[in-house]
C-alpha cells in the first residue's frame, strides 16, 4: 500500500492499538518485524498509520503478540476496511482536524454518552445556540468559520436521527440549563428542544440540580464514546486549544469512573424534565 498523505481518527487508532499490543508483548519494533517478516520501518510506518494494513494482517499481528481476545481482535481487523469520503471529509480545508476526529469517532461509537456543567451538549444544540456559542470564541471567529461550525455541529446530530440511531445519555449540570447564550428567546427555544429529545427512546438526560451542592469533577465537560469492545472506548475533551482525545487504558478507567460519580448525583429522567422545563418557563 502506498504511504498515507493524510490520516484519519480510526487509522490512527488503530496503529496505536498494534503499538500497545506490540510493547505489550515485549517486542521491539526490531523484534516484531523479524517474526512477521517485515523490517522495523514498515512496522513504525503502521503503527504510525503512516501505511494501511489488512484485516489478514492485523489478525497475524495479534496472533504473533500473544492477543488472545477475539473481540477485540475482530473490532481491529473491522478497522482496517477502506473509508470512502464521508460528511466531514467536506470540512478538511475550513475546520481543525480535531472536529474532523470528532465527528468519525462519535459516526463510528456504539454508545455516546456526556458530561456537561456549563454549556449544553453540542449533539442536542440548535442552530442558533451553537452560534452563539462559537461567537464567544477567542480569538473571534470571522462569520464564515462560525457558519462552517455551526453547520459541522449540526450535521454531527444526524446520528441520533438516523435508522438506527445511536444510544445517548447527556448528564447536563443546571448551571448549564440557565446560562443564556443568544438570550432568553433562543435559551427558551434551546430547553424545549432538549426536553423534546428526551422523550426519545435512545436518548437519556439528566440533571444535576444546584442543590447538589460538589461533587467529584465538578468544572469538566467529558465526552464518552463507546467502541466495540471497551478496549477501543474513546473519550474527548473540549479546551481553548481544540479536542484532546484519550485512549490510554488508565485514562479510560479514569473517565469511566468520572461518568458514574458525575450521574450518580443527578435526579432521575421525570425530575430532570420537571428542572428543564421550569427553568425555560422562568425565562
Amino acid at each position: 500500500m502506498p504511504p498515507r498523505t493524510t490520516t484519519t481518527a480510526r487509522q490512527r487508532r488503530l496503529g496505536y492499538e498494534l503499538r500497545k499490543l506490540r510493547q505489550r508483548a515485549g517486542l521491539s519494533a526490531t523484534e516484531a518485524g523479524k517474526q512477521l517478516g517485515l523490517d522495523q520501518s514498515r512496522i513504525s510506518n503502521i503503527e504510525a498509520a503512516r501505511f494501511g494494513i489488512s484485516a489478514d494482517r492485523v489478525r497475524t499481528f495479534a496472533y504473533n503478540y500473544g492477543c488472545a481476545d477475539s473481540s477485540y481482535i475482530d473490532a481491529l481487523a473491522a478497522m482496517t476496511t477502506s473509508r470512502r469520503k464521508d460528511w466531514w471529509d467536506e470540512y478538511a480545508s475550513t475546520l481543525p482536524s480535531g472536529l474532523l476526529d470528532l465527528a468519525e469517532t462519535e459516526h463510528h461509537a456504539s454508545a455516546i454518552e456526556t458530561a456537561q456543567t456549563t454549556h449544553l451538549p453540542g449533539l442536542l444544540q440548535t442552530v442558533d445556540y451553537a452560534r452563539s456559542v462559537f461567537r464567544q470564541s477567542i480569538p473571534s471567529l470571522p462569520p464564515p468559520q462560525v457558519e462552517f461550525r455551526v453547520s459541522h455541529r449540526i450535521k454531527r446530530q444526524d446520528l441520533l436521527y438516523r435508522d438506527a440511531p445511536v444510544p445517548y445519555r447527556a448528564v447536563i449540570h443546571e448551571a448549564a440549563l440557565r446560562m443564556q447564550f443568544g438570550g432568553a428567546a433562543v435559551t427558551r427555544e434551546q430547553l424545549a428542544h432538549i426536553l423534546d429529545m428526551s422523550e426519545r427512546e435512545h436518548i437519556t438526560i439528566l440533571v444535576i440540580p444546584f442543590t447538589a451542592g460538589a461533587f467529584p469533577g465538578a468544572g469538566q465537560s467529558v465526552l464518552y464514546a463507546h467502541g466495540p469492545v471497551p478496549q477501543l472506548d474513546t473519550v474527548q475533551l473540549d479546551s481553548e486549544h481544540g479536542s484532546l482525545f484519550l485512549e490510554a487504558e488508565g485514562q479510560l478507567e479514569k473517565y469511566r469512573t468520572f461518568m458514574r460519580e458525575f450521574e450518580s448525583v443527578a435526579v432521575d429522567d421525570h425530575a430532570s424534565r420537571s428542572i428543564i422545563r421550569h427553568v425555560m418557563e422562568s425565562l
